[in-house]
């Protein structure tokens, strides 16, 4: 048995504003990244056509998937960079910065599966009761 949308009214209205704030979130993260020189030029580009891609209606299961891979695949990257304690400067203390940012990261990949279609929970409502689950 496949499993039914929860019967939230407003899922909908709730997965189209999550989509809009992540697509916020990494087109900022893009656009620092091409920005900033020291930064991989490829990744500010991904995350900007990955923002648009999560936006449009044909292409936001993909992008769901790959921003929520690319978020796994920068982790280590993540917590290489708080252990070092690379400073920001408009941050006074990196762990300001990188302890949430490496406590969220899971929360991010949900996210990016959950607004983009990709997973219901924890919300799923089965279809039926005498489902296995």
């Amino acid at each position: 048995m496949t499993a039914a949308p929860a019967d939230v009214s407003s899922s909908g209205t709730v997965r189209a504003a999550m989509r809009w704030v992540l697509a916020a979130f990494y087109s900022a993260a893009g656009l620092a990244h091409l920005l900033a020189p020291h930064v991989i030029f490829l990744t500010g580009l991904f995350e900007l056509v990955a923002s648009v891609a999560l936006l449009t209606a044909p292409l936001r299961r993909w992008a769901g998937i790959t921003m929520a891979l690319y978020a796994l695949c920068v982790w280590p990257a993540n917590f290489k960079h708080a252990l070092d304690g690379i400073d920001l400067a408009y941050v006074s203390s990196s762990w300001l910065y990188h302890g949430p940012r490496l406590v969220l990261q899971p929360v991010i990949m949900w996210w990016a599966l959950y607004c983009a279609g990709v997973i219901d929970w924890p919300w799923r409502k089965y279809a039926s009761a005498g489902s296995s689950r």
